[in-house]
């Protein structure tokens, strides 16, 4: 039962029901034209309850064991687990539980589930806001905290999940003067160069915006193509491109850029972008694996993987995927490896990345490279970057970044990078 998102906390709560009963990606139903119809700030507004929900989902599921004696339509149990949530980070108990109260369908025979939402999250306002804080960190899902704890151990995944709990402040990448636009957005400038907004508004009203000043990229996201560093008049391709925040930099850069993503809807986004910031590159919708072209100076690919290093900005991912794509996705991987490599110019050099917390994604996936390819190196000079600290640089020679890392200033994505050189 999804009901009709006429408000942000109806539109949450059809997000909760795609999400946690079908599968859905939260960034697939936003481009919903129902979810559209919305006003911007509604629409932020629905995101950011499914989103906040998502993340306390594990302790909203505890304190309502204690009040329920039967199973519930999912639909009901989205309703109690937002209201949960919502109630148990300060919100209006009278506004909260009237509002959800009147999303559940009216009593019909014995199933009364408006008397039950306000029974219930009555309770939870009274008993249970104070124990909130003291219920454990939600857990990832076993089918991915087993091979991060393997990976990374128990330790590092539980500061992990401490930093996807918390969530991800707002970064942006600048076309000029990161300290003069940190200054004027009340920002500070990361170690790196990016420019980090605590408790940021609506996105699209914030000074520089419509400007094309800035755009919207996490730090560690802003780092492949910096490490890349391309050349003014160099031809450089980035694979697999959409958003679009690493074009936007390497055009930023002076180089000849061409742009490829096989979705249309996403690489017109990419357009748009472009548009905004004043920026230029050729864009082709298409398979990067048929892609046949004169030899690159330069190329990006940020490729297909599970996403599992985004967890902190994107919580329905534990729920939308339970891990049964991660074989097809490493062999696609190693295929877009292997025909970059044809794209691009004897000396020339492809910075290869995944946002996944995953070595099978990264660097396994850049170790059998190494041994399919006679000559091909990893060029380690290349992470000599501000902010890099050596402890990230992994035995092959990439570069692996994790949500836990920079906890006193709000964390990173979990990425994985490298910079390799063709023969």
């Amino acid at each position: 039962m999804s009901p009709k998102p006429s408000s942000p906390r109806a539109a949450a709560v059809s997000l909760l029901d795609e999400i946690t009963g079908e599968g859905q990606l939260m960034s697939d139903l936003t481009e919903r034209r129902a979810f559209q119809r919305l006003a911007a700030q509604d629409r932020a507004a629905a995101q950011r309850l499914a989103t906040q929900t998502l993340r306390g989902l594990e302790r909203a599921d505890r304190i309502l064991d204690r009040h329920l004696r039967k199973r519930l339509p999912l639909g009901i149990k989205n309703i109690l687990r937002l209201g949960t949530v919502e109630l148990c980070l300060g919100g209006d108990a009278h506004g909260v539980v009237n509002e959800l109260v009147a999303l559940a369908p009216p009593p019909k025979g014995r199933g009364n589930y408006r008397g039950l939402i306000n029974a219930v999250l009555r309770k939870v306002a009274e008993e249970d806001v104070r124990r909130w804080n003291d219920l454990r960190i939600p857990r990832l899902p076993g089918w991915l905290r087993d091979p991060l704890v393997q990976a990374w151990g128990k330790g590092a995944v539980n500061a992990m999940e401490k930093a996807h709990f918390a969530g991800a402040p707002l970064d942006l990448t600048v076309k000029g003067d990161a300290e003069a636009l940190a200054a004027t957005l009340g920002g500070t400038v990361l170690p790196t160069g990016s420019v980090r907004i605590e408790n940021a508004g609506q996105v699209s009203l914030m000074e520089g915006y419509e400007q094309g000043d800035w755009w919207v990229q996490d730090a560690a996201a802003a780092l492949p193509a910096k490490l890349l560093a391309a050349q003014p008049g160099e031809r450089v391709l980035d694979l697999c491109a959409a958003p679009g925040g690493k074009t936007l930099q390497l055009a930023a850069a002076g180089a000849e850029v061409t742009a490829l993503d096989i979705s249309e809807r996403r690489m017109a986004r990419v357009q748009e972008n472009l548009d905004r910031t004043g920026l230029t590159a050729s864009l082709i919708t298409g398979d990067a694996l048929e892609l046949q072209a004169a030899p690159y100076d330069a190329i990006l690919l940020d490729a297909p993987c599970s996403a599992t290093g985004t967890i902190r900005r994107h919580p329905d991912l534990p729920f939308a995927k339970d891990g049964s794509e991660f074989g097809e996705l490493i062999g696609l991987q190693a295929q877009m490896i292997d025909h970059a490599m044809t794209l691009l110019k004897p000396g020339g050099r492809l910075v290869f990345c995944t946002c996944s917390l995953l070595p099978d994604e990264g660097e396994c996936q850049v170790e059998e490279a190494l041994q399919r390819h006679d000559g091909l190196t990893v060029d380690r000079a290349a992470l000599d970057h501000p902010g890099i600290d050596p402890k990230w640089i992994t035995e092959e020679g990439g570069l692996r970044l994790r949500p836990d890392y920079w906890p006193e200033i709000g964390g990173m994505d979990g990425f994985y990078i490298a910079v390799l050189r063709k023969p």
